[in-house]
């Protein structure tokens, strides 16, 4: 018997994790941090409904947080075995855990020093230690290179056109004689993205588990360009400071190389632009190496060798990120975190969220109960770090940056799939979103959809 359980990502956008199981082993695909509702932070605290130390192995689709957030606390609760990724995931991955946790770490000196928490000591949900241990369990896996986990799973990575690395997974699982074939999409990229491939065409399967982010949204026909430039033009005429929260892993390389374009082209003027986000910094250097290793749409070295201009300032020191508090427009400042959830963004959105000369731009999707959506969706005062800030600032969406498919682009992706398909199982997207693509995959598609709740176990 075969059993598919989805512990996160179940009518959300984060905390991702599907457990399969069968003849008494079991795979773990993703092992992301829930992120935005306190009802779904709380459960990053929550014991794991399935032993840790009884996985035969995790299957990492990709390292943004709500894909890989939790991780080293997986390994801090007796996880021993492989975590299986692309080679490009594997260095970044380590960047990745160090600075969410010293965030942790940081968060939790922060509530202990000023008395806002309700812990006693308020706690880190895993160390530097942790994250070191984790990283020793990496096993880098090429794409469309078959491997094995345990004895009842083989995998197979596809590239997803997410971000750098980022995948789909191919998992046949041997049933004792019975083969059965199950795809997890992971985040599917656009088509046509600048700095991405286009999602691999996906293999025939029997069951079919895909994200639905814009499940029920169409992306604007404006390039990221037309709306970076606009963007640059309206801060330039208030002598402001643009801030866009970024993420730091896809998002902040592609808007820097959006930047150094508009500004060759003589779109914007050559303006201060600062690169608050030592991640982004870190995980520049390994976009640039893969991404001028192969074929893209984009000459990436033109002008310079580098994603950015000769105009970008990086602040790696907790001191050179301070000093942008006086900072003065017309500027540009990127810092993540890119739903404003943490990081250094918070203290520069204390100090220019207050000033209407300020500019902030949103990149990329925010899930619900983060600070990036209440101000999306228009609030004029928000809480950080236990102070309410007034937003007098202009804030806009910059809706062509996403790296989710829409809708569209979602079916567009599932007409490869030619065979019957026994069931789509519809995740990684709020309740509205899932459940409206789940409609548009019933009705366009003929196939029986389940749109999973969390702890729901299916058998497959």
């Amino acid at each position: 018997m075969i059993t598919l359980t989805f512990h996160g990502g179940a009518r959300t956008v984060t905390g991702s994790k599907h457990l399969l199981q069968c003849g008494g082993e079991s795979l773990l695909v993703d092992c992301g941090m829930f992120q935005g509702l306190k009802e779904l932070r709380v459960k990053n605290w929550e014991p794991t409904p399935f032993s840790a130390a009884g996985l035969n192995g995790v299957v990492l689709t990709h390292c943004h947080i709500d894909h890989c957030g939790v991780l080293p606390r997986l390994v801090r609760l007796g996880f021993a075995k492989s975590v299986f990724c692309t080679p490009p995931t594997a260095e970044i991955l380590p960047i990745v855990l160090a600075d969410t946790a010293k965030l942790q770490m940081e968060d939790a000196a922060y509530f202990n020093k000023t008395g806002l928490t309700r812990h006693a000591p308020a706690l880190p949900l895993f160390d530097q230690g942790d994250v070191q241990a984790t990283v020793k369990q990496l096993s880098p896996v090429d794409y469309g290179r078959p491997f094995k986990v345990g004895r009842r799973f083989t995998v197979r990575f596809l590239d997803a056109g997410h971000i750098l690395g980022s995948a789909m997974a191919e998992v046949t699982v041997d049933d004792d004689g019975r083969s059965v074939k199950v795809l997890f999409s992971g985040d599917l990229g656009r088509f046509d993205a600048p700095m991405t491939p286009d999602p691999d065409p996906p293999p025939q399967c029997d069951y079919l588990v895909i994200e639905s982010t814009y499940g029920n949204r169409l992306h604007t026909n404006a390039s990221p360009h037309d709306e970076l430039a606009e963007t640059v033009r309206s801060v330039v005429e208030k002598r402001g400071v643009l801030l866009i929260p970024a993420f730091a892993v896809g998002r902040s390389q592609q808007i820097l190389f959006i930047l150094k374009e508009l500004q060759n082209a003589g779109r914007i003027p050559s303006l201060p632009i600062h690169l608050d986000s030592p991640m982004a910094f870190d995980t520049t250097a390994i976009y640039l190496r893969y991404l001028s290793g192969r074929q893209v749409r984009m000459d990436l070295l033109k002008g310079g060798g580098s994603i950015a201009g000769p105009n970008v300032q990086l602040h790696k020191s907790q001191r050179d990120s301070g000093r942008l508090s006086k900072l003065k427009g017309p500027a540009i400042l990127i810092a993540s975190s890119g739903m404003m959830s943490g990081g250094r963004v918070l203290s520069h959105a204390q100090n220019l969220l207050p000033l209407s000369s300020t500019v902030v731009a949103f990149s990329g999707f925010q899930a619900e109960g983060t600070r990036g959506r209440r101000l999306v969706d228009g609030e004029r005062t928000v809480r950080i770090r236990g102070a309410e800030v007034q937003v007098r600032a202009e804030v806009v969406d910059l809706a062509g940056f996403s790296g989710h498919a829409d809708f569209q682009e979602l079916l567009s992706w599932t007409a490869g799939i030619k065979e019957p398909l026994k069931t789509a199982f519809v995740v990684h997207g709020e309740s509205s979103a899932a459940e409206e693509f789940g409609q548009k995959l019933r009705s366009q598609r003929g196939w029986q959809v389940v749109v999973p709740s969390m702890h729901q176990s299916v058998e497959l």
